[in-house]
């Protein structure tokens, strides 16, 4: 595991939010708004109140309709963000309001992000194994124009493409940010970030510059849940 507070406080729910001078984040999740995740918005909340998570970006695949209906059940805990595939590669978007459509050449989707004042971070920018991963020369034009790297992603099969995010962040004076990239229940909190208590873009990008990642990866079966989710979608649509 890799974490950054002793083992003792990586116990879900130990402290509770009222005594804990940090907060714990979960910023990659995602619901059954994907394609290929079946996890429910109401047991998704459930789940992170359970377990101590006190605030999550649901970040579904090109899509922000789940994550505006859990902002509305719980504003306080959840963070609106888009996993954005773009021709390159993903983006994460946090504390969106519109949804910005995959397909598009990455400057492109930055820009309709920066436009609505959301913080911008790449996705799991060095595993290879993704059916679409960043060029190195694709990832290096859009620095100057991103807040942050995912410098540990707990879907990553080997802790090889989280080590190199995290130097290319370090070496382009980047933001982390880390997540479990939860497509069900189980894998929630895999990844999470203890950071002092935040409220808005500024405050976040703030809280981000010493938070305290407590990670670890999950196990490679966990991508059947993707695949079981993929296809029971597909034979519910054709039932239809």
């Amino acid at each position: 595991m890799w974490s950054g507070r002793p083992a003792s406080q990586d116990l879900p729910g130990l402290m509770s939010a009222e005594t804990r001078p940090e907060v714990r984040v979960e910023l990659h999740v995602h619901t059954l708004y994907s394609k290929d995740s079946l996890v429910d918005i109401e047991r998704l909340l459930g789940h992170c109140r359970k377990i101590g998570i006190d605030r999550v970006a649901i970040t579904d695949h090109n899509e922000i309709d789940g994550a505006l209906a859990a902002f509305k059940m719980d504003p306080d805990r959840v963070i609106v963000g888009e996993e954005i595939q773009t021709t390159q590669g993903e983006l994460l978007g946090y504390f969106m309001r519109k949804k910005v459509p995959p397909g598009l050449e990455p400057m492109d989707a930055i820009r309709l992000l920066r436009a609505q004042g959301a913080v911008i971070s790449v996705a799991h920018p060095f595993d290879t194994v993704r059916s679409q991963h960043w060029a190195l020369d694709e990832l290096e034009k859009i620095t100057p124009y991103i807040d942050a790297i995912e410098t540990y992603n707990a879907r990553c099969l080997t802790e090889e493409p989280n080590q190199q995010a995290a130097i290319f962040a370090r070496d382009h004076d980047l933001l982390a940010t880390v997540g479990s990239d939860a497509h069900s229940l189980f894998e929630i909190g895999r990844a999470s970030l203890w950071m002092p208590p935040f409220d808005g873009v500024e405050a976040f990008k703030a809280a981000l510059k010493t938070a305290e990642t407590n990670a670890r990866l999950s196990p490679a079966f966990v991508h059947l849940f993707s695949r079981f989710a993929v296809f029971s979608k597909k034979i519910r649509k054709n039932l239809i």
